[in-house]
């Protein structure tokens, strides 16, 4: 009996399959491929284009634009958007069907793994990135809010298509711009139907441990005096030798 996963599964092998055939039998150092999902909850589905497993493009259903991942990429190659929809509602009235056979069995919800992680090494007073990187779960239906100091924050936030793993499963990423504080603690919560409750992922900045500026002065004082002390030494020890080598008495007889 077909489950509701299986069909996704099979739309996304099926255009992977297909992209590949494309290149007939000619070897190639890179591999481009199609991914694309249907369902029957929000979002309905996604079209995304990749390039050796990286996002290059999707296409915007709602709006039937394609939206590069890198602006350098629109201004190199061309991709009709109107495809995307084509493409979107094949599979649809295949999902449709599928369904059927599969007397409307839900597949396994599987629950998400979170990561939160800076984007630069941290300074505390520098503008940095906050990455949530959600990973391994299904379906692709995810909702994530960004806290700071247990408050909700709307500002500055950003994130990823749902982007599809080799095992059929999905991962997404969550940013958010921010300027690093030893007071402010951040979480990255996400809801989705694989988890009991809430997942909060906790992050903060770890102040980095500064020497005061009396002990630093005390150090490089100590420091001076031994230099000090080691050169005394040396210029004694010479004039002692040159002393030693020009007095007669230590000549010996003629």
């Amino acid at each position: 009996m077909f489950q509701i996963k299986d069909i996704i599964l099979r739309a996304l092998a099926l255009t992977s399959l297909l992209s590949l055939q494309r290149a007939g039998a000619i070897k190639a150092d890179h591999v481009s491929t199609y991914a694309i999902f249907i369902q029957t909850h929000s979002p309905s589905g996604e079209y995304m284009f990749e390039f050796d497993e990286d996002e290059m493009f999707y296409v915007d259903l709602d709006k039937k634009e394609t939206v590069w991942h890198l602006p350098e990429f629109g201004q190199a190659f061309f991709f009709d958007a109107q495809a995307g929809p084509t493409y979107i509602a094949s599979l649809k009235t295949l999902l449709n069907y599928m369904i059927q056979l599969s007397n409307h069995t839900q597949a396994t919800n599987e629950a998400p793994e979170v990561t939160v992680f800076p984007k630069e090494p941290v300074q505390l007073g520098q503008p940095n990135t906050l990455i949530c990187h959600v990973d391994k779960f299904f379906p692709p239906v995810l909702n994530v809010t960004w806290l700071r100091n247990g408050q909700t924050v709307i500002e500055g936030v950003g994130e990823s298509i749902f982007l599809p793993r080799t095992d059929y499963n999905f991962y997404k990423f969550h940013y958010l711009t921010f300027m690093p504080s030893a007071e402010d603690v951040y979480d990255c919560k996400v809801e989705h139907w694989g988890l009991e409750k809430p997942l909060l992922k906790h992050w903060e900045a770890q102040e980095p441990i500064q020497i005061p500026e009396t002990t630093e002065t005390v150090v490089c004082a100590l420091g001076l005096a031994v230099g000090l002390m080691g050169i005394i030494a040396g210029t004694v020890f010479i004039i002692k030798a040159l002393h030693s080598s020009s007095d007669p008495r230590d000549r010996g007889p003629l």
